[in-house]
């Protein structure tokens, strides 16, 4: 079974270094994921390609096939991590990162790329590919947040509606979401939610995963 067809993105972790605190990186991911976190994306605009690459074997370590792990804009990361025998799934990529259509040939037809999607312009631009370079959007913001400070207005769980309903491919929810918001973005379509502070910052990252994940499962 490859990462794209076990791909649930119902939970999703976009990791924030300074959210995460004392604790580090892959300590919170760890426990997230045994809370039920389905997809871990390594997102630090600040890091070196190295460290990096040294938090990327230490979370696939961590992680130990029991989620999908991505790598945030950074395509040349990901590809030296698979060159050193780490297992990443892919990469999640803005509308500014590299283009897609490179990532998916150096990557392979086996791993994920997911891409950020938040309009009408977005979804003629993906709908142009060819079928199979992407995987999955994300789709937001939902609610302004202060993980992603030049994020575009936000969308609302109507403006997401929207969008879902125009998009071809899986979408996924971020910016901003609470427990609140896991039934009407389910509704609304959404495929999974992905969270930054509502787990890099909770006391108890597995409880706080664990809490969406059933939620998530009751908004069924």
């Amino acid at each position: 079974m490859t990462a794209r067809t076990a791909l649930d993105l119902s939970l999703y972790l976009v990791t924030d270094p300074v959210l995460c605190g004392e604790r580090g990186v892959v300590d919170v991911v760890a426990r997230a994921v045994e809370g039920g976190v389905r997809v871990v994306q390594l997102r630090d605009k600040h890091a070196e390609a190295s460290a990096m690459l040294a938090q990327l074997e230490a979370l696939a370590e961590a992680i130990d096939g029991r989620a999908t792990l991505l790598v945030n804009d950074r395509l040349d990361v990901a590809l030296a991590a698979r060159a050193a025998g780490v297992r990443v799934d892919g990469v999640h990529l803005g509308q500014g990162d590299a283009a897609v259509l490179d990532a998916r040939e150096r990557l392979g037809a086996d791993a994920i790329v997911g891409l950020t999607a938040n309009s009408r312009a977005h979804l003629d631009a993906v709908a142009r590919l060819p079928r199979g370079t992407v995987d999955y959007l994300g789709v937001g913001v939902i609610r302004p947040t202060s993980t992603k400070p030049d994020h575009p207005p936000a969308l609302g769980v109507d403006g997401f509606a929207r969008v879902a309903a125009e998009a071809e491919l899986p979408c996924v929810a971020i910016g901003g979401i609470g427990l609140a918001d896991l039934a009407p973005l389910r509704e609304a379509g959404a495929a999974g939610v992905a969270v930054v502070s509502a787990l890099c910052a909770a006391d108890d990252p597995r409880a706080a995963a664990a809490e969406f994940a059933t939620e998530w499962e009751v908004a069924r």
